[in-house]
């Protein structure tokens, strides 16, 4: 039903003015470009543009009131200033959905590295246990029989998305939702309203430095997760404040369980962990193992790979079982129920004798455990000669490095690939307005620190489908062949321009060429192009 601005302050947390112009709302937007006729628009400051500048834009396409920061007068509609638009924006939408995350259990997962796949292990366990859920993730939100995809280069959704998806979620009828953080949506507030019951946190490791400016903020920008379970209000349904922490995340752990007022359990693989995983067993098919704690033990089977995924499962069962009551069984069948998570070392299959594997991993840790993982798919019996191979299996990683973002993990994961790739490939990831050279220039500085030989262990290669394609023809039987970096995004950035770009597509395009079979054509990247300065304009 449609709201007036004055509702939207009725239990406004932050300094507003004490008179608010009567005005009825149809909706919200913060690009002129996405308003509609009985529109409130909010004028944010952001990194390239200001849209203050854009406020007579939004009048023009129908806005009937604008919220800023600046002092403004004479323009033709109420107009109301507010401290910090960006901090206001939570709220504002907030009321104007009606609170739906009061009318929700939230539970919200962040992290570094292993926060799709744990947001999706959660979800799956509450279907499991015929609990009616939704989800909202870095890849798609998932509300009821609907999903929306998220993966075009989006982190935490905007503010007023947020909850336009969860009021869709209790229009849906559900009664939970298990909600992905980053620290970009908690640094620019885009989920503070969404009344968290339950926080879960994977890791915090060496990224977005270019945007914190430090590990200490970053790492205190995701703890605002577990800081918000402190002002969750009382809810008819309960709301059980808790904490699941990851024990084995040295750099996060002491902080975290310091700075925690709420309740609070914690996982992992030793034996000080409340609740650990035992008697662990890896294959190229899946990860088997047992959870227990000092009430329960139960056996784990999932499809995922990797001792990564072993603390994910962890991290999904521990908030299942100790936050929403769930059964440690059921707990068990939810995780053994998912089959995998687009781009998430996701294999591509087109009849070749080696392994080719699409995956997310874009830091310097995700990096070295997605190798880890990786060397312990490649079977045993492979380097024996009995099935004919003479030489032992290798790894291939093919990765890059993305513009305009953390310079030093560039050197950090060349160093990484270095020690535990057999070959590495570097290539564009999102070059941006930066000299796609001086990047790979800083890579293959990294990996020749580590050992690394150009041409002999690594290579620079320019364009991403000519990296792959070349990584493919190095390839032997039993090999493991990584595509790292961009997982389930769906562009590429060059200059200010994106190019529809899917790893995938452009595995199978690969494959398919190598093979001599029908495939789909290779994503058209600027790097196609022979000479530099035709696609550096983008």
């Amino acid at each position: 039903m449609p709201k007036t601005l004055p509702q939207l302050f009725t239990d406004f947390p932050l300094p507003c003015p004490s008179r608010i112009p009567d005005v009825e709302l149809a909706g919200i937007a913060i690009d002129s470009r996405a308003v509609k006729p009985g529109y409130l628009f909010v004028a944010m400051k952001g990194g390239t543009a200001d849209g203050h500048d854009y406020i007579q834009k939004a009048i023009d396409n129908g806005a009937v009131a604008v919220v800023g920061e600046k002092d403004l007068s004479g323009l033709s509609v109420p107009y109301v200033r507010l401290e910090n638009t960006r901090r206001s924006l939570t709220w504002l939408a907030g009321a104007f959905y009606e609170g739906p995350g009061r009318r929700l259990t939230v539970i919200g997962v962040t992290g570094t590295d292993g926060k799709t796949t744990t947001t999706n292990l959660l979800y799956k366990i509450l279907l499991a246990a015929d609990i009616k859920a939704g989800m909202i993730s870095t890849v798609n939100a998932v509300i009821g029989g609907e999903v929306l995809d998220t993966g075009f280069h989006v982190t935490t959704p905007d503010a007023h998305d947020v909850q336009r998806y969860l009021a869709k979620m209790v229009e849906a009828g559900l009664t939970h939702v298990v909600l992905e953080t980053t620290s970009h949506g908690w640094s620019q507030y885009r989920v503070d309203a969404c009344e968290f019951d339950i926080g879960i946190v994977t890791n915090i490791t060496h990224e977005h430095m270019n945007e914190h400016g430090s590990y200490e903020n970053y790492r205190a920008a995701k703890a605002r997760l577990f800081s918000s379970l402190e002002i969750t209000l009382p809810k008819p349904q309960g709301n059980p404040r808790l904490a699941v922490i990851n024990r084995d995340d040295a750099k996060s752990f002491d902080y975290l369980n310091d700075i925690i007022k709420v309740n609070k359990v914690n996982y992992g693989l030793g034996e000080d962990a409340n609740v650990r995983a035992v008697d662990i067993e890896y294959s190229p098919s899946g990860i088997h193992f047992a959870a227990q704690s000092r009430d329960f033990r139960v056996d784990v089977t999932s499809k995922l790979v990797g001792a990564y995924n072993v603390s994910n499962c962890l991290a999904a069962l521990t908030a299942a079982v100790y936050g929403l009551g769930i059964q440690p069984d059921v707990a068990a069948q939810g995780i053994a129920a998912l089959e995998g998570i687009p781009g998430r070392m996701e294999r591509v299959d087109m009849g070749q004798n080696f392994t080719a594997i699409v995956d997310f991993a874009h830091t310097p840790n995700a990096l070295k455990v997605t190798l880890k993982a990786a060397r312990a798919m490649i079977p045993p019996l492979l380097a024996g000669e009995g099935l004919g191979v003479r030489e032992s299996p290798r790894v291939i990683c093919v990765f890059g490095s993305a513009g305009l973002r953390d310079k030093e993990k560039r050197r950090m994961m060349a160093e990484v690939s270095a020690e535990s790739a057999d070959l590495t490939i570097l290539t564009a990831e999102d070059p941006r307005t930066e000299s796609l050279e001086g990047i790979l220039e800083e890579m293959a500085a990294g990996a020749k620190s580590r050992g690394g030989t150009e041409g002999d262990t690594f290579w620079r290669v320019a364009d991403r489908g000519e990296a792959i394609h070349f990584a493919l023809k190095l390839a032997r039987p039993g090999d493991i062949v990584l595509s790292c970096g961009k997982g389930h995004e769906q562009s590429m950035c060059f200059g200010t321009r994106e190019f529809l770009w899917d790893d995938r597509t452009a595995m199978r395009a690969a494959l398919s060429e190598l093979l001599g079979i029908d495939g789909p054509e290779m994503p058209y990247l600027p790097t196609q192009d022979t000479e530099e300065k035709e696609w550096l304009k983008f």
